[in-house]
């Protein structure tokens, strides 16, 4: 950065100091919006109540990018869309009874996963191809935990029938988001400091 433009970024922020807060603002809602859109990348699956979605892939990348602060916030905005009857969710679905019923518990580990991915991008996790992918497989360990837990309570199912519904047939998947959102993420990144510069 030169003189020239570090002054100009300088007055900018004198002259506009609410501009950080919109910028951010701004990608929050972006990235709760790119998460509904891949939420509509669904296939149902006739055993199991539990879709292939494009969200996971959304939420890590969304995190990683964001950080731990906006990541959060982004998934807690998706998840209040939703309730209060946006169709976000997958096949456009939407309200209080989903979040409550057998794939809520994903949802709810949007949040978990995106601070977690935030959390670990804000250490230099995202440096590297390697950590990133070891980032986004925490974030997904989460989702999918959180998932797991509220699948078994809402089906009242065994652990085997609950591995079953929803996590065996989603690992082949899941390892392909997974590294595609860490093969993203730098991209991702630039874009986020390009809006925030």
């Amino acid at each position: 950065m030169t003189a020239s433009t570090a002054s100009t970024a300088t007055l900018r922020r004198a002259v506009f100091p609410r501009a950080g807060i919109l910028t951010d603002a701004l990608l929050v809602l972006g990235g709760a919006l790119f998460v509904a859109l891949f939420a509509q990348i669904s296939i149902p699956l006739p055993f199991t109540p539990v879709p292939i979605t494009g969200q996971t892939f959304a939420v890590l990348l969304v995190g990683g990018a964001l950080g731990t602060v906006c990541g959060t916030l982004s998934m807690g905005l998706y998840m209040f869309l939703g309730i209060v009857g946006v169709p976000v969710y997958a096949d456009h679905a939407h309200g209080w009874h989903v979040v409550t019923g057998a794939t809520g518990g994903y949802i709810m580990g949007f949040l978990v996963a995106a601070a977690m991915v935030g959390h670990l991008a804000d250490r230099g996790w995202d440096k590297k191809f390697s950590s990133s992918g070891t980032m986004m497989l925490t974030g997904n360990v989460f989702i999918f935990l959180c998932g797991l837990l509220w699948l078994q309570h809402v089906l009242h199912t065994n652990l085997e029938k609950t591995l079953e519904y929803g996590l065996y047939p989603f690992v082949p998947g899941e390892i392909l988001k997974l590294y595609l959102a860490a093969a993203l993420l730098p991209g991702a990144w630039a874009l986020v400091r390009r809006m925030r510069s």
